[in-house]
């Protein structure tokens, strides 16, 4: 869904993507400045209750997913290294926003042990819908389905954190509880797509 807006993004960042070509940094530079971006902001904002800022600076470092492909097209420097090193990272980043809103809910003053579970939910459905693709593309097949992709869950995690730092209520638990349904709801389309491949055509 939120590939429509890619194009728009990319015209945005080419400015940017010339500038820093211009100046020799290569796109595997920008995917790991962004990733350790990601996860710095994650663990030091988000436990201590941060949400606002800290989904400002994970947004900022969050574009350089963008960024790093921008400028390996202009460069001509994409590799299958850097393909691999991009959803390597990627893994990592998205991992740290999730472990960052557990310790959120664990160490309040009333801890919140069920959105603790519902997030920790989350990012384990998130990873198998990232391991489910990946698999299905090492064994000669497809599994590019689902409602819950990456980016739409990086949207809904960081919206809603967001909005609940800025004061608006259940806003979090309810964006945590949507993103478990549809990420539960992504890996069972993605396992029946590749079923459907692999046994019955």
């Amino acid at each position: 869904m939120l590939n429509i807006l890619r194009p728009a993004v990319t015209r945005v960042m080419t400015p940017l993507g010339r500038a820093l070509a211009r100046w020799g940094i290569s796109p595997d530079v920008i995917t790991t400045i962004g990733t350790l971006g990601v996860v710095a902001s994650a663990l030091v904002f988000y436990p201590p209750g941060h949400l606002f800022a800290g989904t400002l600076v994970i947004t900022f470092f969050v574009l350089a997913d963008l960024l790093d492909g921008v400028l390996a097209r202009m460069t001509g420097k994409g590799s299958t290294w850097g393909a691999f090193l991009d959803s390597t990272l990627d893994r990592l980043g998205d991992a740290s926003i999730f472990s960052g809103l557990i310790l959120y809910f664990v160490l309040k003053d009333e801890p919140e042990i069920v959105l603790a579970a519902v997030a920790l939910f989350c990012l384990v459905a998130g990873a198998l819908v990232s391991y489910a693709k990946a698999r299905a593309e090492g064994l000669g097949m497809t599994a590019n389905v689902g409602i819950a992709e990456r980016g739409e869950r990086l949207v809904v995690v960081l919206v809603a954190a967001g909005l609940s730092g800025l004061g608006v209520p259940y806003v979090l638990a309810a964006g945590l509880w949507l993103l478990a349904a549809a990420s539960a709801v992504t890996v069972v389309q993605r396992m029946v797509h590749v079923y459907r491949q692999a046994v019955v055509e």
